[in-house]
């Protein structure tokens, strides 16, 4: 993510919000700071402010959102607002948000409580398979539905390839292929939506690495390094799988992976080698 920011400082706003109902019915003023992070070198090179995004337009949007919304939390406030804010201005990448609510009915004298949330972008990579059934139309449904969710955003698809099942090889051929996205979900909360579309696909959990109508895994999340009960990031083994390396050489053949140093193409070509 570009460190250059665009920021705005204590913008007021006169907005609805609040627990209370004379807060919702009397409203309040709010200030809004915000840190933008976005690539400022093309307009900065040209003085063109067609290559930057406009605070001015930021200012009214954030101004006219908060005024046509009402929400119990601030919390809220900020979250939703954020990711509005990153889904409506395209260059923007991340963002630094605080809500400032100086007159909260707290009881006891103080200037001002607020709530600051940062979020982002974030680039990944999803591997896409099937092996029962129409396997071309599954991957496709597959595709269709991380293009409709209003978080994620498909960027490119790799070409369908076949391949022998892995681990299980006694099973139908598989047909793969890579999605490259980016999402403002968290890797859970893109864990679950993944496992939705699963479900939605008729996708059961019978046969470790057995067939399966729909499978959706995370590779990479940007270059995070993450572990919990359900989910590993990289994901595991991914060195050792020819289903994953050779459609995600098509999109991203110098990813460096973060743990083992070595980019696709490279884990592509030591797998191929050990495979002759």
């Amino acid at each position: 993510m570009s460190r250059d920011e665009i920021r705005i400082d204590n913008l007021e706003v006169f907005a609805y919000h609040g627990v209370r109902k004379d807060e919702k019915e009397n409203g309040q003023t709010f200030y809004v700071n915000a840190v933008l992070y976005t690539d400022i070198r093309p307009a900065g090179r040209e003085d063109d402010v067609s290559l930057s995004t406009n605070y001015s337009e930021i200012c009214h949007f954030i101004t006219n959102w908060m005024q046509e919304t009402i929400y119990d939390l601030i919390e809220t406030v900020a979250e939703t607002l954020a990711e509005q804010i990153l889904l409506s201005f395209g260059a923007i990448q991340g963002i630094s948000l605080e809500i400032r609510k100086p007159h909260a009915p707290v009881g006891l004298p103080f200037e001002s409580v607020s709530v600051r949330i940062e979020r982002s972008w974030h680039q990944v990579y999803l591997s896409v398979g099937s092996n029962l059934g129409d396997r071309e139309a599954y991957l496709k449904e597959g595709i269709v539905k991380l293009e409709d969710h209003p978080l994620i955003q498909v960027q490119q698809t790799a070409d369908f390839i076949e391949t022998e099942g892995y681990g299980f090889t006694d099973q139908p051929k598989f047909l793969n292929t890579m999605v490259k996205a980016r999402t403002l979900l968290t890797p859970r909360e893109l864990l679950e939506q993944l496992n939705l579309i699963e479900d939605a696909a008729g996708r059961t959990r019978e046969v470790h690495w057995g067939p399966r109508t729909l499978d959706l895994d995370i590779i990479f999340y940007d270059k995070l390094i993450y572990e919990d009960n359900v989910l590993i990031l990289p994901h595991v083994d991914m060195e050792n799988r020819y289903f994953v390396l050779k459609p995600l050489s098509q999109l991203a053949p110098n990813f460096r992976h973060p743990i083992l140093g070595k980019t696709v193409t490279q884990m592509l070509d030591a797998l191929e080698t050990r495979k002759n």
